[in-house]
């Protein structure tokens, strides 16, 4: 298939006559464009530019192409908006955009979807110390869309609306707008962000003028970003205010296609913080002498930070067990309510009480087990967990791991030869968290789970064997482990335990 066509725009300030009379011209010589995507101020500066807008909203004007916005600010933003967010159609998550009218988008908080197989990510609003309901973006949108960024595969668009600061380092200075040049503006949080999505394009706005920089090397990534920001519509210098790509999706993409770097690309413009902190469990690297253990330390991920400034939930460590910004983050890290988020409680209602989804919603509004307040399957503390995960032969964290043994280490499991294998081939799959079963751990564990049956069917297949997987499940279980054997040896271990009258609670796996 062909690329696909993308149209952005920059601030539009309400003028969607000049928009989309430009867009029906680029359309009917270079197109046809999938989508048009709008960054910066979208709606008008002023009421009297209120009725020309509204022909579009109320489907008296027709909108050429699907068009998506994330500048929800300005005169009549509320009213569009409020309208749009009470439309049943719009109830729940839809981070596709927020349907406004025919062929108009509104993408709401931040978010990342798939458009026409393109990755793409968005931070609506600009940056305020208030708490608008409109025109501006929350921490909870920022740590969604860290937690969003940690999911496998590129981003292929990233969109804000303001700058991120320091772009211009290490760019050209005869390439950079002069009002740039003696402007020290841009937004140090969307600096943050894009340093961490690595996109392969960032697009922006609010800046009020055209800047394409220099394609850049993203750190620990192999691919470039290029950044384009984007001036209004119908600016009186005549800057570009409409910028086209056709880029062919990464999802789709090989690797050394990827790797290929412009002669002009430059280093990341962006500094590169080191997180670490002496005070920071979860991001600092101990000494040598602990340093084959530590990163798989998953107790030290569910730490609960005690002297957070807000009682708010952090979303990034509920969704993930862990938050890059440590005893910096503003809001609470809680492991009780992290377990509860991993039995299905929805997080509006953990966080808030409440979910304005209500019925629509596809998770949970109870707590789990337990009833009042948030249950914990640990009796102790996140130090208890610590000293368990040492004494446990199973946890990688733990000096006692016999490491000579693993074969391959996952995100969520490892694969390892049996310590004392009852039967030649004697294999073990165990889940790189301290869990007491498999069926306790989080669904997304279930995929890379399969992954690992799947490759050791093939390899016993290929010696013209079948294998059978069986997991020993028990109230005085520690760390579980799904057991690996060859189908003869599987019945021979069923009439020992039989023969000796071995009392225990056997969970097999479909061959």
């Amino acid at each position: 298939m062909a690329p696909p066509k993308i149209l952005f725009c920059g601030d539009v300030f309400g003028r969607l006559n000049q928009l989309f009379k430009r867009v029906s011209s680029v359309n009917k010589s270079a197109g046809p464009f999938d989508a048009l995507l709008c960054v910066g101020q979208f709606f008008p500066d002023f009421p009297d530019q209120l009725e020309e807008f509204n022909e579009y909203i109320e489907d008296r004007s027709k909108i050429p192409i699907p068009t998506y916005f994330i500048g929800d600010y300005g005169v009549g933003a509320p009213k569009t908006l409020s309208a749009a967010s009470k439309d049943p159609m719009n109830q729940g998550f839809k981070m596709d955009g927020l349907k406004v009218c025919e062929n108009l988008y509104w993408l709401r908080g931040s978010g990342k979807f798939t458009l026409h197989g393109l990755s793409v990510a968005y931070l609506s609003g600009r940056q305020s110390a208030s708490a608008q309901q409109f025109g501006t973006y929350s921490q909870d949108d920022v740590d969604s869309l860290r937690a969003l960024a940690e999911e496998p595969g590129l981003v292929d668009i990233f969109l804000t609306n303001e700058w991120p600061s320091g772009i211009t380092n290490r760019a050209t200075a005869s390439d950079v707008p002069s009002v740039i040049l003696d402007s020290s503006g841009g937004d140090s949080t969307v600096s943050e962000l894009v340093a961490e999505i690595k996109p392969r394009y960032h697009i922006a706005g609010t800046m009020g003028v055209f800047y394409a920089r220099e394609p850049y090397i993203n750190v620990d990534a192999v691919h470039v970003t290029r950044f384009f920001g984007l001036a209004p519509v119908g600016n009186k210098d005549k800057q570009k205010f409409m910028h086209a790509i056709s880029p062919t999706p990464a999802s789709t993409m090989s690797t050394s296609e990827l790797c290929t770097k412009p002669q002009n690309a430059t280093l990341s413009p962006y500094i590169v913080v080191d997180k670490a902190s002496p005070t920071d469990g979860a991001t600092k690297r101990p000494d040598d002498s602990d340093s084959q253990y530590w990163r798989y330390d998953v107790s030290r991920k569910r730490q609960k930070h005690g002297d957070s400034d807000g009682d708010k939930l952090c979303f990034k460590y509920v969704s993930s067990g862990s938050c890059p910004r440590g005893e910096k983050c503003h809001f609470r890290h809680d492991a009780d309510a992290r377990e509860q988020s991993l039995r299905g409680v929805c997080f509006d209602f953990l966080n808030k009480g409440q979910c304005e989804r209500g019925p629509d919603c596809n998770f949970k509004h109870s707590f789990q087990e337990d009833g009042e307040g948030f249950p914990s399957r640990r009796s102790g503390s996140a130090t208890g967990s610590s000293n368990r995960s040492k004494e446990c032969w199973f946890c990688l964290s733990s000096p006692s791991v016999e490491s000579h043994l693993i074969t391959t280490i996952g995100e969520h499991y490892y694969c390892a030869l049996a310590k004392g294998p009852l039967v030649q081939d004697h294999m073990l799959i165990v889940p790189v968290e301290h869990s007491p079963n498999t069926f306790s751990l989080p669904s997304e564990c279930e995929k890379e789970l399969s992954r690992y049956q799947s490759s050791l069917k093939a390899y016993f297949k290929s010696q013209g064997k079948e294998v059978v997987f069986f997991e020993w499940v028990s109230k005085k279980a520690t760390h579980a482990n799904l057991q690996v054997e060859k189908l003869y040896s599987f019945l021979l271990l069923v009439v020992l335990m039989v023969a000796s009258s071995c009392l225990l609670s056997l969970v097999c796996y479909p061959l």
